[in-house]
């Protein structure tokens, strides 16, 4: 492919020191970089999107239920929401142990599509018309929203986030302590309740190290490991999270306008 071609150039300087540091260090598994870019999709979407909106019914009815959370402004309320809908929805689907299988989208390669650029060329060099097809009517864009499905190195963050929840073997309280201090951010621009939303994150917070050492005597790492799923969080996009999930059952619904029509619903 084209970005491996590249590196057949070793007049550089900047290859001969980078030549220099791996002749020290234990050859690496050799791969194409721009796997990371390739594209995928959900080998089942319908299913996935189900059982993704059966989770966020879940997550929306479990931040609703808070008591914390009714006591604030409903602007405010909306706003907590909006913000932190992916990774509350990512740690439900984690909590749920929802499986996601994963193919390639099938996209023309480089060749592939040389050659049929060459042949239309060579079809109109003869007089030949290709029949005119008739576009295929596509959504409107939601606003905000990226055009092109997730690439395989950001479904595989997403996949390592799940891996790494299922092996920490998180217990339904500590997910809870979990949600509560993605949920309660308070360095969102916009808020009034500054103070206490932070009371509320710190509270939230304490409770998992308490409850951690509680349980978990013997493994003086574990309140740490969890605060490292929460950093794994923050590297997904969620409009990743909308286009991997939603957009293959509701199109291009705006997640915005969603979240606010669910919230304003009794779930």
């Amino acid at each position: 492919c084209r970005c491996c071609s590249q590196g057949r150039r070793h007049g550089s300087i900047l290859y001969s020191i980078l030549r220099s540091q791996q002749s020290a260090a234990p050859p690496a598994p050799r791969g194409c970089p721009c796997g990371a870019r390739r594209r995928v999709a959900l080998r089942s979407p319908q299913l996935a999107g189900k059982a993704a909106s059966a989770v966020l019914v879940k997550t929306l009815r479990f931040v609703q239920n808070v008591p914390c959370f009714q006591e604030l402004p409903p602007e405010e309320q909306l706003l907590l929401v909006r913000s932190c809908w992916a990774p509350l929805l990512l740690l439900g689907l984690a909590q749920e142990r929802v499986q996601l299988e994963t193919v390639e989208s099938a996209e023309p390669s480089m060749l592939q599509r040389i050659l049929t650029a060459r042949q239309r060329g060579e079809r109109g060099q003869r007089g030949e018309q290709t029949p005119p097809r008739a576009p295929a009517p596509a959504p409107a864009p939601a606003p905000g929203r990226p055009q092109h499905p997730p690439s395989a190195g950001e479904i595989q963050a997403i996949k390592g986030f799940l891996a790494k929840c299922w092996s920490l073997d998180i217990s339904t309280k500590e997910y809870a302590y979990l949600k509560g201090t993605v949920l309660f951010n308070p360095d969102l621009p916009g808020l009034q309740s500054t103070q206490y939303i932070e009371g509320l994150q710190r509270e939230a917070q304490q409770a998992l190290n308490e409850h951690v050492r509680l349980i978990h005597r013997g493994d003086e790492a574990r309140f740490a490991k969890l605060n490292v799923v929460l950093s794994l969080l923050r590297s997904i996009n969620a409009n990743v999270i909308a286009e991997l999930f939603f957009r293959p059952i509701i199109g291009a619904v705006n997640m915005d306008d969603m979240l606010l029509e669910m919230l304003c619903a009794k779930l």
